[in-house]
């Protein structure tokens, strides 16, 4: 073990230290380590940086510093991070490969998703750890390029068992954009000021002579600490100042004095030396032989550098190092605008214009004063090849000055609507609101500012998934029909789906009269796309009823099914509303396809923004198909991708599987949900809630409270929602005594039952029809029930038909019949872990005599035994796959799959991979 002791001269960072050697030693032993140390301005984060670095023996170093001038140019971070390891770049998956070379512009390609680039850096940063250990430091990184930032958060979530130690200094109070926000959830360390006894020790060690100790006391009261503040304020102290206590620190915010402190060196230094420092500052790579060439076109002088790092400022080496970041936000905000663009322009004429031409572009647009087409076009085009590297935000950027740089009002107006477009997909809907703004400002065609008032409903939509945006839909897809038909009829689906979100809540404008808006949509392509089938289908079914809409839905599924099959980009896009479809058809077959190849499709391309949608309705999926520790497993990779991404959680298939599971907390959770959806507009959120709630009381044999839930539920033809809650409330109404509420449900019911067709909706209406009869009709009744359900993939229903089957057999003094259905319920129902239902069926089944079984422990404890990870893997490695191939499904190296399967083998008392298919059997 390192000692914990801090470096020489590193004043009371004891356990700072001690950490980060922790932390280091931990990774040397191959157990990845994440650490981000927060902190203010000049509080020791980049001390501690390089007391990690310097106490690394045998480890190789990778670093790279967030750069503010570079917050928009894509990848520019990751790509510092990670150039010492690209001769490995052959090692890892050729996806993988493929999608960071285009990222880092090595090749040209599709824009590959982020997070399979996150995928590629973290194989190889693997595949480097398995020679020696790695040590990964990153500071400033806020000022990280947002994808970066999100690709090293990502690999951070993920860094498990490589030897590999990563450690993120982020500023606190910092003006960037939140790219700190990425590393929020990951181990850190706020780095505080230094204990009083430390900090005057430090002031002592560097002011030279006597020292009065109430400027001494008030000097460190003042700067809280802060070490950078101590050894810079009093730099321009004089030893009278400091000896009687004539000066003082100014009051101003910290970060503001220090920069002060800066800027009084930098401005006593010759103009030549402040030029070149300035340019230094602008040039965030540290590329000496490229300041050399600008020194030459600036007429600078070999002397400024000297001057430079003899005020301590600066290092000249085999890169640029500045004493501090401070330094160079101080340099470059301080310079007069005139001399920032000479610079900014000597950059962009000593910049290669053939293998760094986005930088050069980028360069040229701070040099720029007046506009320039020429310039603007150059941006536009540099803004294609960040898009192309998946850089969308860099491409935002890009096209935002351009605008700004553009002349002709008319390509102002569209380079805005494409900044907005990109901004708006990156990430920062405000941003995208502000350009849309901006792009009003010019003249607009008839198709733009369709176009334009598509995507500002778009990003309202997408904000709130409730009413807001409808009339800004509807009246974007008014505006599309007469100049871009299939727009219009997307931005009409986009309408209806924005109805059925805000469901009961609409105030004006119901769904009905949504379709019947989408109606005059103009007519779909021959051949019809998956969508203009779905929209016509959607316009059928919620205007007409279900009858007439459900042949033509059917279709669309189908077509979407294909679609989907073949990785079709609507099958993605349109998921969210074809589940919903596919669920009010009570369409088991199409749910697992969709799912199955949605999530297939998103493993595959590493779209980590579609994968946590994908994985959600996949987990529901498995909840009516009994299959709950898969679905549990689904949801937990879901909730941390999104932790990831930044997206907010799905909360709907863990509340699914809580209702179905009687988890005790279901009850506070889903009203809560209820209450959110309130506040947030989603009418349908509230149905879907109260149809959860009745779930959960059948389940525990609460029927009132459960009858009380589903006439909430029914209150409103919620999609894929008011179905379903049909079926409960015949349930409920008839424990309850209620035959005539019971009636009024079942007759809802048989309309959507007779729509759909399907096993699972006419397995269901079979058992609810026999709930309300009486003697032979009944017992005919729940066979049919069983018989369809058997057939069907829903094997949770089967389970409630064996278990009201059960119940209604032993008030039927039929003990012997009643014992095969409540044995078969339970043993069904305890397996798939809904254990109130299992103990509604105990109950029964000890009524009619019938000893019950203990649970089989064995399995039971072999379901607790495995996390939701070591649970995927255990499965994939059982099916045959290499770790290789596990952790390209799983989003994992394959060091990190061995380690889950090293404990999975011991868990489960297995020896080898042929074994664990038998050992799984039952979970």
């Amino acid at each position: 073990m390192a000692s914990s002791a801090p470096r020489r001269g590193l004043r009371g960072r004891r356990s700072e230290c001690g950490a980060l050697d922790q932390a280091k030693d931990a990774a040397r032993a191959g157990q990845g380590q994440v650490l981000v140390l927060r902190g203010e301005a000049g509080v020791g984060k980049s001390a501690l940086v390089e007391y990690l670095v310097g106490s690394a023996t045998g480890c190789q170093i990778l670093r790279a510093v967030g750069v503010e001038s570079e917050m928009e140019l894509a990848f520019a971070g990751l790509h510092q991070l990670c150039v010492p390891l690209m001769p490995l770049l052959d090692r890892i998956p050729e996806p993988q490969r493929d999608a960071l070379s285009v990222a880092f512009g090595l090749s040209a390609g599709s824009a590959p998703d982020r997070f399979l680039v996150g995928l590629a850096v973290l194989s190889l940063l693997a595949e480097a750890a398995e020679e020696q250990p790695l040590v990964c430091v990153v500071d400033d990184a806020q000022w990280l390029d947002q994808v970066s930032a999100q690709t090293l958060a990502f690999v951070a979530r993920r860094l498990l068992a490589e030897r590999v130690a990563l450690v993120f200094a982020v500023r606190t109070s910092s003006t960037a954009a939140g790219a700190g926000d990425h590393f929020a959830g990951l181990r850190e360390i706020v780095i505080r000021g230094l204990h009083d006894d430390d900090a005057r020790a430090l002031l002592e060690s560097v002011v030279p002579g006597r020292l009065d100790e109430r400027v001494r006391d008030r000097i460190v009261a003042e700067t809280r600490g802060n070490p950078l503040a101590l050894l810079e304020l009093t730099r321009g102290l004089s030893a009278a100042e400091l000896a009687g206590g004539f000066g003082r620190p100014d009051a101003r915010p910290l970060a503001s004095q220090i920069e002060e402190s800066y800027l009084r060196r930098i401005g006593s230094l010759p103009a030549a030396a402040q030029r070149l420092l300035l340019a230094a500052a602008a040039e965030p790579v540290g590329d000496v032989p490229l300041l050399r060439r600008v020194a030459e076109r600036l007429d600078i002088d070999a002397d400024a550098a000297g001057a430079v790092e003899a005020a301590g400022l600066v290092e000249f080496g085999t890169r640029v190092r500045f004493r501090h970041p401070l330094v160079r936000s101080a340099a470059y905000r301080a310079a007069d605008p005139t001399v920032r663009r000479d610079v900014h322009r000597a950059l962009a004429e000593a910049t290669d214009s053939v293998f760094d031409s986005d930088r050069q572009a980028w360069h040229r647009a701070h040099a720029a004063v007046e506009p320039d087409e020429d310039l603007a076009g150059e941006l536009e085009r540099s803004a294609g090849r960040a898009q192309a590297r998946g850089g969308i935000a860099a491409a935002a950027a890009f096209l935002r000055r351009a605008t700004e740089l553009t002349p002709d009002p008319v390509r102002r107006a569209t380079r805005a609507g494409a900044a907005a477009q990109a901004a708006f997909e990156s990430g920062s809907p405000d941003a995208a609101l502000e350009l849309l703004a901006a792009a009003r400002l010019s003249p607009l065609d008839e198709v733009q500012h369709a176009r334009q008032a598509w995507l500002r409903a778009q990003i309202v939509f997408a904000r709130r998934r409730g009413g807001e945006a409808l009339p800004l839909l509807l009246d974007a897809a008014g505006r599309l029909a007469g100049v871009q038909e299939e727009q219009a009829r997307e931005a009409y689906l986009d309408a209806i789906g924005s109805a059925v979100f805000a469901g009961r809540l609409l105030d004006r404008v119901g769904v009905r009269q949504v379709a019947e808006a989408a109606r005059t949509a103009p007519p779909g392509t021959e051949p019809p796309r998956p969508t203009d089938l779905l929209l016509d289908g959607l316009v059928t079914w919620l205007a007409d009823g279900h009858a007439e809409g459900a042949p033509l839905l059917r279709a669309a599924l189908g077509v979407f099914r294909a679609a989907s099959g073949g990785g079709g980009d609507d099958a993605m896009r349109w998921l969210w509303l074809t589940w919903l479809v596919a669920g009010d058809l009570w369409d088991d077959e199409a749910w697992h396809e969709l799912t199955t190849h949605a999530v297939r499709t998103a493993r595959d391309t590493g779209t980590l923004n579609f994968l946590p949608l994908a994985l959600g309705y996949r987990a529901a999926m498995y909840v009516h198909t009994g299959e709950f520790g898969l679905a549990a497993t689904l949801i937990d990779e879901a909730d941390s991708i999104m932790e990831v991404t930044g997206h907010s959680p799905m909360s709907y298939p863990a509340m699914l599987l809580m209702s179905w599971s009687g988890d005790p907390r279901a009850e506070t959770v889903i009203s809560g949900g209820i209450e959110e959806a309130s506040a947030w507009g989603e009418g349908r959120a509230i149905g879907l809630g109260h149809f959860l709630l009745t779930v959960l009381y059948n389940g525990f044999g609460r029927y009132q409270e459960a009858l009380d839930h589903g006439r909430q539920a029914m209150e409103f033809e919620d999609v894929s929602v008011v179905g379903f809650a049909y079926a409960e409330v015949v349930e409920a109404a008839v424990r309850s005594g209620v035959p005539e509420a019971a009636g009024a449900a079942l007759r809802g019911l048989e309309e959507r039952a007779a729509a759909s067709g399907t096993d699972w909706a006419l397995g269901v209406l079979a058992r609810s029809k026999a709930l309300l009869s009486e003697g032979p009709a009944a017992d005919l009744l729940y066979r049919e029930s069983v018989e369809r359900l058997g057939r069907s993939r829903v094997v949770v229903q089967l389970a409630r038909t064996h278990l009201v089957y059960g119940e209604w057999l032993r008030r039927e003094n039929r003990r012997v019949d009643a014992r095969e259905h409540l044995r078969r319920a339970h043993e069904m129902l305890q397996g798939f872990g809904a254990s109130s239902f299992a103990e509604r069926a105990r109950r029964e089944l000890l009524a009619t005599g019938e000893t019950v079984r203990p649970r089989q422990i064995a399995v039971d404890d072999l379901r607790g035994a495995l996390t939701a990870q070591e649970g995927q893997v255990a499965r994939l490695a059982a099916d045959g796959l290499t770790n290789s191939e596990i952790g390209a499904e799983l989003f994992l190296s394959p060091r990190t799959v061995e380690w889950h399967l090293g404990k999975v083998f011991t868990k489960l008392d297995v020896k080898s991979r042929n074994k664990l298919r038998s050992a799984l059997a039952g979970i």
